[in-house]
C-alpha cells in the first residue's frame, strides 16, 4: 500500500521559518512526493504566512476544540496547487495572526503552552480526516511534541486513532517546551501526568519529555546528534529520557535540495561553475568582495559566515579570536542575531574595513551569492544537530572550518572536504582558521580538496530511505494488539481498550 505521511510542524519554508527546522522539513515533504509517498504538512495559519499563500479551498468543515476549560473554533484549508506535498494550513486567529511565529519585540508570547497545544489538538483532528490508508504521523519538534500525548492518553479509547502510528523527529533539543505546573490543567492533560516518569521536569512541565515518552519512534538530525543526546553534556537535560528510548532513537542526518544548491545551474550567482571547471568561482568571488565594499584581492582566502548570529553559533570564540584582527585574509558575515554579537562585529568591521564586512538583512540570493565566492565557511558552533550551510558549501566549492560535533562531524571530513577541531575555544578556532589559511596557499591542493568536497552526495535519497525504515517499525508497533501505553508510577501498563471514549480536555465535535 502507498505510503502517506503526515508532516506536523510549527515551521515550513517558504511560509514561515526561523531557522533550518521549516526548511528540512519542505525539503524532506518534497522529495518524499516526488518518490511516491504522499506527503502532507499541517501548519498553522500565521500572519506572515499568509503571504506566500495562493488559493485556500476548506479540507473539512470547521470544528471545535475544548482545550482544558476553553472551546475554540478551528479551521482547516489546503492551498490549490498541483501535485505534493499538500500544505494545510490550521487557521485559529487569537492564536496565529500575530507579528510573530514565537513572540515579538517583548519576547515569547506567553500563551504559547496553548497556542501549540491547540494546533496539536487541531492537527489530530486533521489526521482524523485522513486517516484512510497507510498513514504515519511525523511530527517535529516540541512544538509538534503534544500530538503522541494527547493521542496516546486523551483518545487512547478510540481504537482508530490508537492504530496511527507518530514518529517524533527533535531538530533541536535545547528548545523543549517547559512551562509551569498549572499549563497542565489549562490544555487539559490528566493530573496523574505530573510525575518524573512523564512529563514533570525539574518541577516544570515538560512538552518535548512527554512526546519522547508516546511516539513510537524518535528520530534526531544526524547519527552523532543522537549519540550526544544520550550524554550528560549534550542531552539538554533529558539525556535519561533519550537513554529510554533504546533502539526507538535513530539519528538521520538532513539532505538538502541539490538542484536549489547548485552552482552550475544556479541563477543568483555571477557565474556557473562545476567540479570539473572551477574556473568561475574565481570571478563569483571577485564579485563577492565588490559587492561587500572589500578589495578584489585572489591571492588571500574568504572566509563566509551565514547564521544567526548567536552564542549557539560560536559567536562568543570569533568575536574573541586573533584571526578577525591578525591574518590576512577576509572574513564576511551574513545573518543578524544577539545585539551584542552585532555591536561587535561592526566595531571589527570600522576598524579593519578592507578585511570585514557583515551583512544583517540576510537573503537567500545573498547566502547563494556568499557560498558560491568563499574560499571557507566558519561554523564553530558550541552544538549543530545537524546543520545545512556546510552541505550547501560544500557543494559551492567553499571548505567548512568546523567544530566536531552533531552533523557536522558526520558531513564533513577532516583534511579532506574541511577542516574539523573539538575543543570550544577562541584559540581551537584561531588554529583551525589558520590551518585553512595554510591549506589555501597551495592552491592546486586546496582546488583538489574543494572539487572533491562539491562531489558529495547530501541529497535526501538516504535519508529518505532511512526515513522510510523508521516509518516501517512504528507502524509496526501500531500493528501488535496489545501494545502497551505508559501509566503513571505504581501502575501496570495499560492495554489499549476498544470500550467508548474516555478521557478529559481535548476533544473535537464539528
Amino acid at each position: 500500500m502507498k505510503r502517506r505521511v503526515l508532516h506536523l510542524t510549527a515551521e515550513l519554508w517558504p511560509y514561515a521559518r526561523t531557522g533550518g527546522l521549516g526548511q528540512a522539513v519542505a525539503d524532506l515533504a518534497d522529495y518524499q512526493a516526488a518518490s511516491g509517498t504522499e506527503s502532507h504538512v499541517v501548519l498553522p495559519l500565521y500572519r506572515e504566512a499568509r503571504a506566500h499563500v495562493g488559493k485556500l479551498e476548506p479540507l473539512c468543515d470547521p470544528f471545535m476544540l475544548d482545550i482544558g476549560d476553553r472551546r475554540e473554533a478551528v479551521r482547516c484549508w489546503r492551498e490549490v496547487r498541483e501535485g505534493f506535498p499538500q500544505i494545510l494550513f490550521l487557521e485559529h486567529e487569537p492564536s496565529f495572526d500575530r507579528p510573530g511565529i514565537y513572540g515579538d519585540s517583548a519576547g515569547d508570547y506567553p500563551d504559547n503552552p496553548h497556542r501549540f497545544a491547540l494546533f496539536a489538538a487541531a492537527a489530530i483532528q486533521v489526521a482524523r480526516r485522513l486517516r484512510d490508508g497507510n498513514l504515519i504521523l511525523h511530527a517535529h519538534d516540541w512544538h509538534a511534541a503534544l500530538v503522541p500525548v494527547f493521542l496516546r492518553r486523551v483518545y487512547r479509547d478510540e481504537p482508530e486513532l490508537q492504530r496511527l502510528p507518530v514518529v517524533l523527529t527533535v531538530h533541536n533539543g535545547g528548545f523543549q517546551g517547559v512551562y509551569p505546573r498549572n499549563v497542565m490543567e489549562e490544555i487539559g492533560l490528566p493530573d496523574d501526568m505530573w510525575s518524573p516518569d512523564f512529563m514533570e521536569w525539574y518541577g516544570r512541565l515538560n512538552f518535548l519529555k512527554g512526546g519522547l515518552l508516546y511516539a513510537d519512534m524518535v528520530t534526531t538530525v544526524s547519527p552523532t546528534h543522537a549519540f550526544e543526546l544520550l550524554t550528560d553534556v549534550g542531552g539538554f537535560g533529558l539525556q535519561h529520557s533519550f537513554r529510554q528510548l533504546g533502539d526507538r532513537l535513530v539519528g538521520i542526518r538532513n539532505g538538502i535540495d541539490v538542484k536549489k544548491w547548485d552552482p552550475a545551474n544556479d541563477p543568483d550567482i555571477p557565474a556557473r561553475f562545476t567540479a570539473d571547471d572551477m574556473s568561475s568561482k574565481v570571478l563569483c568571488k571577485a564579485e563577492l568582495q565588490a559587492s561587500w565594499d572589500l578589495p578584489r584581492r585572489q591571492n588571500i582566502p574568504v572566509f563566509g559566515m551565514s547564521a544567526r548570529l548567536v552564542a549557539q553559533k560560536g559567536l562568543d570564540q570569533i568575536v574573541a579570536s586573533h584571526s578577525l584582527r591578525e591574518l590576512d585574509a577576509q572574513f564576511l558575515f551574513l545573518g543578524a542575531g544577539e545585539a551584542q554579537f552585532e555591536k561587535a562585529l561592526r566595531e571589527l568591521s570600522a576598524r579593519y574595513p578592507t578585511r570585514i564586512g557583515i551583512n544583517t538583512a540576510f537573503t537567500d540570493t545573498l547566502e547563494h551569492q556568499l557560498l558560491a565566492g568563499a574560499d571557507f565557511l566558519m561554523m564553530p558552533s558550541l552544538y549543530e544537530p545537524c546543520g545545512l550551510t556546510q552541505m550547501r558549501a560544500q557543494l559551492y566549492g567553499a571548505l567548512p572550518v568546523a567544530r566536531r560535533v552533531g552533523g557536522l562531524a558526520d558531513t564533513i571530513e577532516d583534511g579532506v572536504t574541511g577542516i574539523l577541531y573539538d575543543a570550544y575555544s577562541p584559540e581551537a578556532f584561531d588554529r583551525a582558521v589558520q590551518r585553512g589559511v595554510t591549506l589555501y596557499q597551495d592552491r592546486a591542493w586546496f582546488t583538489e580538496l574543494a572539487r572533491g568536497a562539491m562531489r558529495k552526495d547530501f541529497s535526501w535519497r538516504q535519508p529518505a530511505e532511512a526515513y522510510e525504515a523508521v516509518y516501517r517499525r512504528a507502524a509496526a508497533a501500531r500493528a501488535i494488539p496489545d501494545t502497551t501505553v505508559p501509566e503513571p508510577s505504581g501502575r501496570k501498563p495499560r492495554k489499549r481498550s476498544t470500550a467508548g471514549k474516555s478521557g478529559r480536555g481535548v476533544n473535537a465535535r464539528r
